[in-house]
């Protein structure tokens, strides 16, 4: 049994991980080999040894669905949807402007989208005018979550969840801003939680 180079193996899984980020879908043998730089036969050889290793699913010569595959680096697709209102509450407009690829191992699982932040409301919290949101929607929000709230009258805007006021039956969204907003909070019916802020993209 010939012994297998482990930069190669490296340089193989690392191509496979990079062309799904990019493409979206597995690349075939004559992709890796050619990506790569090394014969056919030799890449057949290094998928079925990385296949072994449980580091990718490969089968008859073709990498599997990436739902399938299970390799070490996996990405995952958020769509960016257009932007939030960090302020006063503002109708609702949603569409996507593009795909963005975040890895699991940083984000976790979940039914994610990303949204670009509008306003100073919530700089205490570390969100800053365009910093990109990424929300989770499709789960409860609990006391103290930043969410994205629709209200009634199909207006939305990015606040942290304070509870509800039974004083005077209404739920608190409280702003972020002690500075030029202290004390301010939206009192609001009803509304509805379109996701929950998990994370904060932004330049450095």
């Amino acid at each position: 049994m010939r012994t297998k180079d482990q930069g190669t193996l490296d340089a193989i899984l690392k191509f496979v991980n990079k062309y799904y980020q990019k493409n979206r879908i597995a690349p075939t043998i004559s992709d890796v080999a050619e990506g790569v730089g090394v014969a056919r036969s030799t890449t057949h050889r290094y998928l079925q040894e990385l296949s072994e290793r449980g580091l990718l699913d490969y089968n008859r010569g073709i990498l599997s669905a990436p739902e399938s595959a299970k390799m070490k680096t996996a990405y995952f697709s958020a769509p960016l949807v257009g932007s939030i209102q960090c302020g006063s509450p503002e109708e609702e407009q949603e569409y996507v402007e593009e795909y963005v690829s975040l890895p699991v191992s940083m984000f976790g699982k979940g039914d994610f989208y990303i949204l670009r932040a509008k306003g100073d409301s919530m700089v205490d919290a570390g969100i800053e005018e365009d910093d990109l949101l990424v929300i989770e929607r499709n789960c409860p929000a609990s006391k103290g979550d930043i969410v994205v709230a629709l209200d009634p009258d199909n207006q939305n805007t990015l606040k942290r969840y304070a509870g509800y006021d039974e004083d005077e039956n209404c739920y608190l969204l409280a702003y972020e801003n002690e500075e030029k907003y202290p004390g301010k909070v939206i009192k609001v019916k009803s509304f509805k939680v379109q996701g929950v802020a998990r994370h904060v993209l932004k330049a450095l």
